[in-house]
C-alpha cells in the first residue's frame, strides 16, 4: 500500500502528493468522493458523464469508466472487437 503523511491546513485542506494522484488517476480539477468508515477517510476518484452527452470527451471518459470495471478477458475480449472493427473502417 502507498501511503504518506499530509498535513490539514487552516482551510481543512490536503494536499495528495503527486505519486498518490498518479496511482489514483487523478487530475487537476478531478471531483473526489469522500467518505468516512472504521476511523479512515477514504476517497475516490468520481467519474462524471452527463446523460446524452455525445461528446468525444464524454465517450472516451464513459468507456475508460466501464474498462476499469471490467475483468482481464473482458478487456481482452473489447480490444479484439475494437482491433476487426478498425480493420473494417
Amino acid at each position: 500500500m502507498n501511503t504518506k503523511i499530509a498535513r490539514i491546513d487552516a482551510k481543512g485542506r490536503v494536499y495528495i502528493p503527486k505519486a498518490l494522484r498518479t496511482a489514483a488517476g487523478m487530475e487537476q480539477a478531478d471531483f473526489v468522493k469522500l467518505g468516512f468508515k472504521s476511523g479512515t477517510v477514504i476517497m475516490s476518484k468520481v467519474l462524471l458523464v452527463e446523460a446524452g452527452d455525445q461528446s468525444p470527451e464524454a465517450r472516451t471518459e464513459l468507456t475508460r469508466a466501464s474498462i476499469r470495471l471490467m475483468d482481464r478477458d473482458e478487456i481482452r475480449a473489447l480490444a479484439k472487437y475494437i482491433l476487426e472493427l478498425e480493420e473494417t473502417r
